[in-house]
């Protein structure tokens, strides 16, 4: 997934004025009609909610507004530019490079933002003035980067069947394979619960395993914790036959670097989903685990759908 980006935008430079003078019939006498140039045109951004990541800017990153057209005799104005509209997926936050200055966090559908305005035209010389050139149009360097707007996000060590839950769950179908990482971007899909009013449907996101010193860069998932800051509702899933630091130990671990990466995080609501009941060694984990923990613990066997409906149930809990 394609989610930091660099662009460069420059918005359109006004039109000069004319220096015109028109004549009258049978006379010497002259008397100025230059119109005025046309204004330049801005660079805007627009939120699409059909776009779910920046990939669009992998290939094109450089973006020019229409300058305004130059005016004309018999007082004709310049023709205005047509700006030009850069589409972005709802989440974007958008900053202004040079001085690391947040514009605007970018979420509800169409909703836009001017980044660059457009030069004034220039003055014809019907004032008996001299016309004057174009304004230049606002240039600048972008950094837009996407938080995913979602209302769940799954979290995870690796192999604690984060994709095993949301293809359960969801219509979304993840890579799933049993080697850890296999999951190297936010992968997003909805659970729709027809008896409920509002909200009816949930976006879910998937983020890729955690482990510990995520925040410092070790691993994938810092790169993608980002993602997690828009959800109002954590699904934390363990899994409960790990032999190797325990079910506790990765749950510690994990709520550490969420706390360590944004406190605010650790502030969310947070399901417990004690994953892999299908496996012996679960049941003795879990007696272990549940009391020392605050929030409910759902037990669950996402491969083999056991469980899902409590957990569903409690996900809508969170909701009401």
């Amino acid at each position: 997934m394609i989610d930091q980006v660099k662009i460069h935008i420059r918005a359109g430079n006004g039109g000069s004025g004319a220096n015109s003078f028109k004549g009258k019939k049978f006379t010497r006498s002259r008397h100025p009609d230059g119109g005025s140039g046309g204004s330049g045109a801005d660079v805007i951004i627009r939120v699409d909610k059909n776009m779910r990541s920046l990939k669009e800017f992998q290939f094109k990153q450089h973006f020019q507004a229409e300058h305004g057209k130059l005016g004309s005799a018999n007082k004709k104005k310049g023709a205005n530019g047509r700006p030009c509209i850069i589409k972005v997926p709802p989440g974007t936050v958008v900053r202004e490079i040079k001085n690391n200055l947040l514009l605007r966090d970018l979420i509800a559908p169409d909703e836009e933002l001017v980044v660059a305005r457009g030069g004034g035209g220039g003055r014809g010389n019907t004032r008996g003035a001299e016309a004057t050139a174009g304004f230049p149009g606002e240039e600048k360097e972008l950094f837009l980067e996407l938080k995913l707007v979602a209302d769940v996000a799954i979290v995870g060590c690796p192999n604690s069947g984060k994709s095993t839950l949301l293809t359960e769950i969801t219509e979304a179908r993840p890579k799933i394979a049993g080697y850890p990482f296999t999951t190297v971007s936010p992968f997003l899909g909805v659970v729709e619960f027809p008896d409920f009013i509002e909200p009816s449907i949930l976006t879910i996101v998937e983020i890729p395993a955690l482990i510990k010193d995520s925040h410092r860069g070790k691993g994938l998932g810092n790169k993608f914790l980002r993602h997690t800051e828009r959800a109002r509702v954590l699904i934390h899933i363990i899994d409960m036959a790990d032999q190797q630091d325990g079910p506790l130990k990765n749950y510690q671990t994990l709520n550490q670097e969420l706390k360590t990466f944004n406190q605010r995080l650790i502030n969310k609501p947070q399901i417990a989903v004690a994953n892999k009941m299908d496996l012996p060694q679960a049941e003795s984990n879990i007696r272990n685990f549940s009391p020392k923990i605050k929030e409910k613990v759902y037990p669950v066997s996402a491969l083999e759908g056991v469980g899902i409906k409590e957990l569903l149930d409690g996900l809508r809990d969170c909701f009401r």
